[in-house]
């Protein structure tokens, strides 16, 4: 089994700043994108940023320039650093990762998070 961690999560000011992680952990032989998405309450889930295993990243317009996704292959953890934070940016933030489980599996598997509570307020 693969399993997905989030943490980093919390209470913020407009302008203010976190930094989310998502660690992955179980049977891993490979992992190729690892994202970001959010859902705020009464919306559907979107994509914020994601990147490739090479670094390559996209992200969200509404996110440009304020946040940057990162990842550490070795740790198999992937960053969002999130600046500038607006009240637009409340929401459950997941993590999302491709994960190929061993050397006979020839496919890759998506794994969500349980997600992180981001709340940006005064």
């Amino acid at each position: 089994q693969v399993q997905l961690v989030e943490s980093g999560g919390g209470l913020v000011q407009p302008g203010g700043s976190l930094r989310l992680s998502c660690v992955a952990s179980g049977t891993i032989f490979s992992i190729n994108d690892m994202g970001w998405y959010r859902q705020a309450p009464g919306k559907q889930r979107e994509l914020v940023a994601t990147i490739t295993n090479g670094g390559n990243t996209n992200y969200a317009d509404s996110v440009k320039g304020r946040f940057t996704i990162s990842r550490d292959n070795a740790k198999k953890t992937v960053y969002l650093q999130q600046n500038s934070l607006k009240p637009e940016d409340t929401a459950v933030y997941y993590c999302k990762a491709g994960v190929r489980t061993s050397i006979s599996t020839y496919y890759y598997r998506e794994y969500w998070g349980q997600g992180t509570q981001v709340t940006v307020s005064s």
